[in-house]
């Protein structure tokens, strides 16, 4: 063996290769030697697995702590759903009933429980009855649809004082007007919103403009909320949502100018105008929506409406912005739609 010359600088060595560990043991004749250096290249590599484990969890402990949730988690609920959602609309619309219907009742159930939590008296079997028929006359017709919206909110009002009157319990005017007020929300917050969805479904090609509506305001969360995490300094609404920046909004304004844009010029075959017209209406509802509800969460002092989803709270903490968004939604589809190639 060659000895190091005197004064030469002595750099760290570096580890031998597989190949050359194994020419090594060959030609010593020694297994042993080569077995306890797989040992230690193995125990290298575990270590250095460990610290990038750990690296990668106080990473997302971060990110967790900075956007109040389980990213990990919400991204791949998120995919879940949104495949789920694709596959309906592309290839067999009608299939998105099986999954929009109960996600809607699912949302009203969760509205109604969150009220009752914050002691108002909402008859759960009552809004899902009512609910149930809702959804069932967006198939019917407009002016169908709004006669039983109406006798839906009539039947939730009349069980509710019905039940009053038989609990006999003292309660005050005051808490029973708001009862009977909470409980008409939840079928024009929820429910009435979510049948709009249907109703955009059954009109000819409703599938796309439905796409198009989603991925919309998917696309202004998904701005706002990348925009805001990254950038956020400025509170847009402190005392409703201190979350919410105006760097995330400046970030939700060009999701949604962008992706109106290129749903309506590749998909929806309108001219690019007509695309920023509708990107620009679903930002305002989107934002509306977000803030709406975050109001309504102050005012039960909850941070989410339930559990439901890990990593995002509850069926109505995703749906916040998308109920709003149907609105303009359908009236676009009405205004536009005899500008698209689609028909």
């Amino acid at each position: 063996m060659s000895e190091e010359a005197p004064g030469s600088a002595v750099g760290p060595e570096t580890p031998p290769s597989r190949s050359e560990l194994r020419r090594a043991a060959q030609a010593t004749g020694d297994p042993s030697s080569f077995q306890s250096h797989v040992r230690a290249a193995r125990s290298e590599f575990e270590s250095q697995i460990e610290r990038a484990r750990v690296e990668f969890e106080e990473a997302n402990e971060r990110i967790n702590a900075r956007s109040g949730r389980n990213l990990i988690m919400a991204t791949l609920i998120g995919l879940g759903i949104g495949a789920i959602v694709l596959g309906s609309l592309l290839f067999w619309k009608w299939a998105f009933i099986a999954f929009a219907v109960p996600l809607c009742l699912l949302g009203a159930f969760e509205f109604s429980r969150a009220l009752q939590a914050s002691g108002r008296r909402i008859d759960v079997p009552a809004q899902l009855t009512a609910g149930a028929l809702v959804l069932g006359a967006a198939f019917v017709g407009y002016l169908t649809q709004w006669f039983v919206l109406f006798a839906a909110v009539v039947f939730v009002i009349v069980w509710r004082l019905i039940a009053q009157m038989a609990a006999v319990d003292g309660r005050r005017y005051g808490d029973v007007v708001t009862d009977v007020l909470a409980g008409a929300l939840v079928q024009l917050y929820v429910v009435f919103h979510g049948s709009l969805a249907l109703v955009i479904l059954r009109q000819e090609h409703g599938e796309l403009w439905l796409l198009a509506v989603l991925v919309i305001a998917v696309s202004v969360d998904t701005g706002a909320y990348a925009s805001g995490v990254a950038f956020g300094r400025h509170p847009m609404a402190p005392r409703i949502s201190p979350n919410k920046t105006w760097e995330g909004f400046a970030g939700a304004v060009v999701a949604s100018l962008v992706a109106g844009g290129l749903l309506a010029v590749l998909m929806l075959q309108l001219p690019l105008w007509a695309g920023v017209v509708l990107g620009l209406a679903i930002l305002v509802s989107a934002t509306v929506g977000d803030l709406g509800e975050s109001l309504i969460k102050r005012d039960l002092g909850i941070k989410d409406m339930s559990s439901f989803l890990p990593g995002h709270g509850g069926v109505l903490d995703r749906l916040d912005s998308i109920l709003p968004s149907l609105v303009p939604g359908l009236a676009l589809y009405i205004l536009l739609s005899p500008l698209s190639g689609l028909s």
